[in-house]
Order: C-alpha cells, then sequence, then structure tokens
C-alpha cells in the first residue's frame, strides 16, 4: 500500500483546509458528543493465581472446571447455599443430611456441604480516559457508584448432533477488588479493579464480551470483546504457555512485512477462536490470533516442508511460504507449494476429551494441490475445504470434511471429471464455492479450445445426484455499459476490447448472492442471470473480496486499492485512495492518532460485528508494528459526498457554501418492535456478585470465588434442565433456591400455609427439637447480612441469580430471527422527509423497498400511513413464513438461512445517522 499520510507540503496544506470543511460541517448533535470524555472499556483474563496483580493477563488455554471454590464454600454455613440440592439434582433425588443445632445457639438446622465447582478464569475490566491516569479513573468511577456490566454470549456449536443448539447468554455485574502486594498510604484503596467469572460452555469455543456501564460515574459506550479458548497453547510443567503448532517468533522482522501483497483471512464465520494468516515471504510462518488481531502471534510451523515433484505434478519453484490458510472451529489448514497439511487443536469442551493433533498432519500426499478454497459456513454438523488439483487429477476436487476435529476428503465428480462431464479435452478448475443449503457445488471451469480462444464457465455439480451442468459461459470480453452504473448481460449487448479474466467466485448463503470477479465484477441471485457493476474500472483487477454477509463487500485489488459495494446498490465506491482519505488521515493526523504513519503496508482487510477493518504494518521513526485499525467506511463516504457537491453563491457582498442533501429523509426510526426472545431464541441469565460485609464494598479471593462458584452452577443447572410439562415454573434456577424462596408455616395435619409444597414431610432427625422440615426462608439471611452476622463476611440474595424472561426490544432490528411454521413478525419504519411538501410529494419522495431472498418461503407485507401534519410517513411491515418450504429438520436442524433488504429509495451511499461511535450508514 502506497503511504498514506500526507506526503508533500502543499497537499498537507490542501488536507488541512479540507480537515477544517469537514469539522465545521460536524452536524450539531456530534458537538454534545465531542464534549464527553473519550472513554474506553479494557479486559484482560486473570487466572486464580493472578488476580489482583497489576498487569497481569493470562491466555484462554485451560477449560476444566476447578474444585478449588469448594473449601471457600464450606465456610458458609447460615446460608442458602444448598450443595445437597446440587446432589440430589445430580441423582435425580432428593437426599438430605442435617446438622443438628440446639436451639438458642442462633442458628437454625442447615444442610451439609457437598462440592462447588469454579471456572478457571476471571474478566479484569477497568477503563481509561484520553489523557488521564486510568489508575485514578478507576477510583473515581467506583466512588461514583460505576459497576461494569459483562455480558457474554455464547457461540452455538458446530456439530447439533453432540450439542444442543441454543442461543445463551449470562449478565453478570462485576464485583470491585483491591490490587495486591502494592505499597499505598491512601486509607481505602490506591490500585484497584472490577472482576467477574469467565464462564465456560461446553460446545462452545467462541465468546463474544460485551461490557456496558450501569448508568452511573462517567459515560463509557459500549465496547465488544472477543474471548476465545485457544487450543493450540499447552501449559508446560513450569506454568509457561507453549504452541503445539510450531515455536513462537518475537522479532517482526520488516521484510515480512513491506511491500509484502496483502492477502484473504479465511475462517469458519462465527465458529473459529483462532484466526492464521500466511504470506511471510520465503518463511514457513503465520500470524495466529484469538483476539481477532487486537494481539496476535508470530509463529514458526514445525512442518516438514517436503518437495513432492514427479512426473504428474507440474513443476515450480519451491518456497517455504505458506500461500493458503484457513482456520475451522478446531482445525487449521495450509498450504505450501502444493502440500497441505491441518492441525487439530485440544479443545475437550467441544470432543469430551483430547483430540489434539501431536504434530501437523500431511494429507492429500500423492496429489499436486494447486489452492485451498474456503467454505465460510458449517452445514449438517460439519465444517468444509476444498483442494484444488492440477497434474494427473486436473478437473477434480478434494472436499474436505471436518467433524470433531477428524478430517477426511473425498475426490469430486465421483464418475467422472468435470473436463469431461461438460465434453471438453482440456479444462482446468479455477475457484469453487459449496452451497451447503442445496448440497452443491459452484465451480469456475477455464476451458482451453484449440480452435478458440480461453474462455470460462460456472459449472454446477449435484453431491447427491452426481450431476454435472453448465450454468453460464462467461463473456470473453467486458461489456460497454455506455455510461450506465449496471447493465444487465442478456448476450445482445456491445462489448469492448478488454478480455474478461475471471479469477474467483464469492457467495452469501443468505441473500443468494454470487459474486464472480476479476478484471470486472458480476453479480447474480439465481447463478445464471448476471448483472455486469459497472463503476469498477476495467483497467484494474480484483484480488480478493471480503464479504461481511450482512450486505456489505469489500474489494481489494491487486494495486491494493479498497473499493467497497452496498447490497441494493449497484455503484461501487472507491474507499482507498480517495479524498476521502486524504481527509481522515488529516484528521488522525491532527489527533495525534498512533493508528497511521507516512510508511504503511496492508497485511489484510476483514469484517468483525459488521465494520470494516484493516491490518497495518507501520514504519515510524525506524521503528516498524502491527496494528488493527478501523476502515471507517461511512466517514469516507460522506467526506467524499461533501467534497464533490457543494456550490459556492454570493449573496450581497460574501460566498456562501451550501451543500446538496441527496439524502430523501431526515429522521428514521423503527418502532413497535416485539419482544425479542420469542424471536431470537435467546436465554439470557442474571448473576450479581454475592454482598460483602466491608464498609468499602471490596471483594475478597473468597467471595470471588463464591461469585465463581454460584455462576457455574447457574449454567449447570440451564445445561441439565429438560424443560419437564409439569415443572410448575420452567425456570432452571427454580429446583435450586425453590425451599428457601417460599417463608412457610406449617399447620397441623401437614398443610401448607402460604404456598405449595413440593416436598412431604420430613420427621426430625434431632429429638426433643421443634423444627420445621423446609430450609430457612431468604428473609432469615437478610437479617444476617444486615446485622453483619453472615458466615465468610459474604451474603449470597438468592434474587441475584434468575433467568430474565421479559427482555425489551431495542432501536434496531435483532441481528437475526427465527420464524416458524406460518408465523409472522410485524414492525414499523418511520420516515420524515427533508422539507415541508405537499401529500403527493412526500409519498413521492420517501419511498420504502423490501427485498427478499428467498419470496417463494418467506412474504412481505407493507402498508403505508401519510403523516402530513408531521411531513412523514409511517410503514408497516411484516414479515411471514408461506409454509411452503418443509426442508428444516426438528429443534433447529438444518435450518434454511434466508434474508430481508429493507431499503429506502434514493439512499444508498447518500444517508448517514450520527452516532457516539461515529457515522453509520442509513438505508
Amino acid at each position: 500500500m502506497s503511504p498514506a499520510g500526507p506526503a508533500w507540503p502543499r497537499l498537507r496544506v490542501l488536507q488541512a483546509l479540507w480537515a477544517l470543511l469537514v469539522v465545521l460541517l460536524a452536524p450539531w448533535r456530534l458537538w454534545a458528543i465531542k464534549n464527553t470524555q473519550e472513554c474506553t472499556w479494557q479486559v484482560v483474563l486473570n487466572n486464580f493465581e493472578t488476580v489482583g496483580k497489576k498487569d497481569a493477563s493470562d491466555r484462554f488455554v485451560d477449560q476444566e472446571p476447578l474444585y478449588t471454590v469448594d473449601k471457600v464454600f464450606s465456610l458458609l454455613v447460615d446460608a442458602p447455599i444448598d450443595p445437597d440440592e446440587v446432589r440430589g439434582l445430580v441423582s435425580g433425588k432428593r437426599e438430605r443430611s442435617w446438622t443438628c443445632t440446639p436451639l438458642g445457639s442462633g442458628h437454625l438446622p442447615t444442610l451439609s456441604l457437598q462440592t462447588y465447582l469454579g471456572f478457571p478464569y476471571y474478566l479484569k475490566i477497568n477503563y481509561s480516559c484520553k489523557g488521564e491516569s486510568s489508575e485514578a479513573l478507576v477510583r473515581k468511577g467506583h466512588l461514583t457508584g460505576l459497576k461494569p456490566v459483562v455480558l457474554v454470549t455464547f457461540q452455538s456449536p458446530v456439530n447439533f448432533h453432540r450439542w444442543k443448539i441454543e442461543q445463551l447468554q449470562i449478565q453478570m455485574e462485576a464485583a470491585p477488588f483491591r490490587s495486591k502486594a502494592e505499597r499505598c498510604n491512601a486509607e481505602e484503596v490506591c490500585l484497584m479493579s472490577w472482576y467477574t467469572p469467565m464462564p465456560i460452555k461446553n460446545g462452545s469455543v467462541v465468546m463474544r464480551v460485551d461490557v456496558s456501564s450501569n448508568g452511573l460515574g462517567p459515560f463509557i459506550p459500549n465496547k465488544r470483546f472477543r474471548v476465545n479458548i485457544n487450543g493450540f497453547l499447552e501449559r508446560q510443567r513450569d506454568n509457561t504457555l507453549q504452541f503445539t503448532v510450531g515455536n513462537e517468533l518475537f522479532n517482526l522482522i520488516p521484510r515480512y512485512f513491506v511491500n509484502v501483497p496483502s492477502r484473504p483471512l479465511w475462517y469458519t464465520v462465527d465458529q473459529a477462536p483462532v484466526f492464521i494468516l500466511g504470506g511471510i515471504p520465503e518463511e514457513k510462518a503465520i500470524l495466529l490470533t484469538d483476539t481477532n488481531f487486537k494481539d496476535f502471534f508470530l509463529v514458526e510451523l514445525s512442518i516438514d516442508s517436503c518437495w513432492v515433484g514427479s512426473f504428474y505434478c507440474p513443476p515450480t519453484s519451491f518456497t517455504a511460504t505458506i500461500y493458503d490458510a484457513i482456520a475451522t472451529e478446531s482445525t487449521l489448514f495450509i498450504r505450501q507449494n502444493q502440500l497441505i497439511y491441518y492441525f487439530t487443536g485440544t479443545y475437550t469442551t467441544l470432543h469430551e476429551s483430547n483430540r489434539g493433533s501431536e504434530r501437523w498432519v500431511r494429507v492429500l500426499a500423492n496429489e499436486c494441490i494447486k489452492k485451498l478454497c474456503p467454505v465460510h459456513f458449517h452445514s449438517n454438523g460439519s465444517e468444509y475445504v476444498m483442494a484444488l488439483t492440477t497434474g494427473k487429477h486436473e478437473g477434480y476436487v478434494h472436499f474436505g470434511t471436518i467433524t470433531d476435529g477428524r478430517v477426511s476428503f473425498e475426490l469430486l465428480p465421483r464418475q467422472r471429471s468435470v473436463c469431461n462431464g461438460i465434453l471438453v479435452v482440456n479444462c482446468s478448475i479455477t475457484w469453487a464455492v459449496f452451497i451447503a443449503g442445496d448440497y452443491n457445488l459452484l465451480l469456475l471451469v477455464e476451458i482451453e479450445d484449440p480452435s478458440t480462444r480461453k474462455y470460462f464457465q460456472v459449472v454446477s455439480y449435484d453431491l447427491v445426484s452426481d450431476y454435472l451442468v453448465v450454468l453460464y459461459t462467461i463473456p470473453e470480453f467486458i461489456p460497454d455499459a455506455r455510461g450506465l452504473e449496471f447493465l444487465m448481460v442478456l448476450g445482445t449487448e456491445s462489448y469492448t476490447n478488454f478480455p474478461m479474466v475471471p479469477k474467483g467466485m464469492s457467495y452469501n448463503p443468505y441473500n443468494n448472492l454470487l459474486f464472480i470477479w476479476g478484471n470486472f465484477l458480476l453479480q447474480s441471485y439465481n447463478s445464471e442471470n448476471f448483472i455486469y457493476l459497472a463503476d469498477f474500472p476495467k483497467e484494474l483487477s480484483i484480488k480478493y473480496l471480503v464479504n461481511s454477509f450482512y450486505g456489505d463487500t469489500a474489494i481489494v485489488t491487486e494495486t491494493e486499492e479498497i473499493w467497497y459495494l452496498l447490497e441494493g446498490s449497484y455503484q461501487v465506491y472507491k474507499l482507498f485512495p480517495s479524498k476521502g482519505w486524504e481527509v481522515h488521515v488529516s484528521l488522525q493526523v491532527m489527533q495525534q492518532s498512533s493508528l497511521y504513519a507516512p510508511n504503511e503496508t496492508m497485511v489484510t482487510l476483514f469484517y468483525e460485528d459488521h465494520r470494516l477493518y484493516q491490518l497495518v504494518y507501520l514504519i515510524d521513526n525506524q521503528q516498524g508494528r502491527l496494528v488493527k485499525r478501523l476502515v471507517p467506511v461511512e466517514q469516507l463516504l460522506m467526506y467524499q459526498q461533501i467534497s464533490t457537491d457543494y456550490l459556492l453563491e454570493r449573496q450581497g457582498s460574501h460566498l456562501t457554501l451550501s451543500f446538496t442533501n441527496f439524502c430523501p429523509f431526515t429522521v428514521m426510526r423503527l418502532r413497535d418492535l416485539p419482544n425479542p426472545q420469542i424471536y431470537t431464541r435467546q436465554e439470557r441469565y442474571r448473576a450479581q456478585p454475592p454482598r460483602v460485609l466491608e464498609p468499602g464494598g471490596f471483594h475478597s479471593d473468597n467471595s470471588l470465588a463464591v461469585y465463581q462458584g454460584l455462576v457455574y452452577y447457574l449454567l449447570w443447572l440451564h445445561s441439565k434442565y429438560d424443560k419437564p410439562y409439569a415443572d410448575p415454573v420452567h425456570d432452571p434456577t427454580w429446583r435450586w433456591w425453590k425451599n428457601k424462596k417460599q417463608d412457610q408455616v406449617r399447620g397441623e395435619g401437614g398443610e401448607s400455609v402460604g404456598g405449595p409444597s413440593p416436598d412431604p414431610p420430613s420427621p426430625s432427625p434431632c429429638p426433643g427439637t421443634v423444627f420445621a422440615p423446609h430450609p430457612v426462608p431468604q428473609d432469615y439471611y437478610f437479617y444476617l447480612a444486615s446485622n453483619w452476622r453472615s458466615a465468610g463476611s459474604v451474603h449470597v440474595d438468592m434474587a441475584s441469580y434468575e433467568k430474565i424472561y421479559d427482555l425489551k426490544a431495542e432501536n434496531e432490528l435483532p441481528e437475526r430471527i427465527f420464524l416458524d411454521k406460518g408465523t409472522s413478525y410485524r414492525f414499523s419504519v418511520f420516515l420524515t422527509a427533508g422539507e415541508p411538501e405537499p401529500l403527493c410529494t412526500v409519498q413521492s419522495k420517501v419511498g420504502l423497498a423490501v427485498v427478499l431472498a428467498d419470496p417463494e418461503c418467506i412474504e412481505a407485507v407493507v402498508k403505508e400511513k401519510v403523516l402530513v401534519n408531521r411531513n412523514s410517513v409511517l410503514f408497516w411491515v411484516t414479515l411471514s413464513d408461506k409454509r411452503f418450504c418443509f426442508d428444516q429438520g426438528i429443534s433447529g436442524h438444518h435450518l434454511m438461512k434466508t434474508s430481508m433488504l429493507l431499503k429506502v429509495v434514493g439512499s444508498s451511499g447518500h444517508c448517514f445517522q450520527n452516532t457516539h461511535q461515529g457515522p453509520r450508514m442509513a438505508t
């Protein structure tokens, strides 16, 4: 990539003027946001031994529960902790072991202790603000009532045959904790942090951690962190960590990155806990990260680097470079020369046993592999990867299946090669795409005909019927669009003299959108009828596409230019280099950002949470470093719009600057959104730390261990709950506390007054004792805590551990919804036109379009209501299942992926919504 910073003083002045122009044009709503402190959350992982230690952080390696918390629970007498309840739940019956204490001693009968477990890690939470000391800020936040709220979301596993598919979350309030081993003269605290348990769930190795504020103290925007299990590290006897895939390198040599072409980042979407990236010249090394490149490792792989050239494998130059790298849920794949290897990590939470590889495994050793192709989505309980061959098996695809860490390959087509199937002599497969919903392979095939030039076809192969068919023949030359943004390719249009050179394909299973790319861009929704996007210059050649799978596509060219395409629009926008990029970099330099430098090289480009990020190698003051930074697509488009669509008009003796607003609306709101859980299937639990009897409210190692045990059993009850129809509450936590939350008084004959009794009366095991067979009600424990008499100085509030059933809708649509047979999802969209208009004009200026990916299965009904007095239009949108598509399995197996696009007509690329995180495109 060429330098992103200004290169000449003359340009620097011009860019500064543009930056000043952009600042002056900032909407008034942003000023209030900018006047607040720029603060951000910070989260690291700590194990039990490093809790409270300054600057301590750990990697997520250990996956087994810990028994050490049980020692702490043994101290909690006269508390609602009822381990025998847990033992009764495990055995399926209620077993009670009573401890007799004479009346008058101040204690009532309690249940004996059973083992409690805990998770191996804590989340350590701090925050920092620009220009201020983090330690002082955290103390200030604690004293003003700030408490971080952590929401952990567990990703559903790939193999639904082994693990249950569920959308599980747990919301935890963080506990304040004094740092250890500090020399402090203050009466209360010098250094402190907040802590929560970091829970683990069987079947999940990818966790999203969202940190927010409880609303007190300073304003800190919500922030998301990736906390994933790294199964490619192992703990040594001296407690150090070592990679199992190779040896870590600690020197980022400039030649590894400077002027090295960028490469795509390939992984199973939402499932891969670890990303890997090759392409380091003449080194068998990869970049490896378990935090989406918030941090990373450079690892030299322990592979043999053999050369297997033979009479059937075309000779090529030997190199140590790792060219193709793909990460799945538990297995890594790489290609070096014509060899491919895989390595399975140690993930006991997935496989319930240690199936980790001891070394890299070479597969297809007798084949000549020219390329690996990724499959971005899992299906049928497995993940997939494809290897394209050359030499003796030219025209075949090795189709790899990964299930529970086990890898197998099948040669496809089964009966004959693709060349024979489409009746040609010589052909070569350039790219392959797997469409899991149809069990279908789409192949980009290059055909060499001795009588004509080379040409390309899109060939479909059905894995079930072993049937091959040609879907589309790509034109030999690029169409002449004659100034249009797009052109439907029908075969009757005129063409230029530029040959079409296809290089790859990309497919989105949510909207069925297929791209064919090279020195052009074709798109199709049915793989047969294609549209040519004329905004992309035919003089450039695309190196790879980056798909967010939520409507955004980034394009990287061979010259490292970055282009952008938004679903629903046929306009392709140039992001880098561009006028908008110059303005953005100038503003960043003015703010002394550490993420930009005069000399930089892009390493890769990828999407995370619908936002585009770069991994960039910077050289500043002769020091090189890798950084991850946001590509602010919306800001760049807004800057470009401002820099081109303006007028200078003379009013009297001076000039005025005016801008054209192409956005058809000024206000867009989503209304009447239904409560989400019935549609998102989200199950959420809430947990708060036990209350501590300490004047400053600070927790101890023991109280944090209690927090661990309580969260562990809260999730354990969820995992063991089979939702019986006879359960009067339908809540997993009810069985935990049910005998303590009910303040019952027994009358004669054993009847209950004040509530139902789940269990029959039991005789007292203590002779001569007046005794109630049910445990002590929760008021008694509150009485002990309010009188500072709770054992261990810890009070467990039973109401603090519960399942949440009444989540309210936010101000945006959920990321995904589940529609059962015949069900509907209804909401409204409120749009306000720019200027007061007559009724007919408002209707013509503001229109709402709905695009369905699978209209044969889903239907949408839009009803319009014009609000003349408010210059607005209210659209009611109803999305319904048509009861026509029945291929799905039970309990969410084999779900059909589809999507709905809502678009305000004429808004793509022109409308931006201001938020505390910057502009956001509104379509």
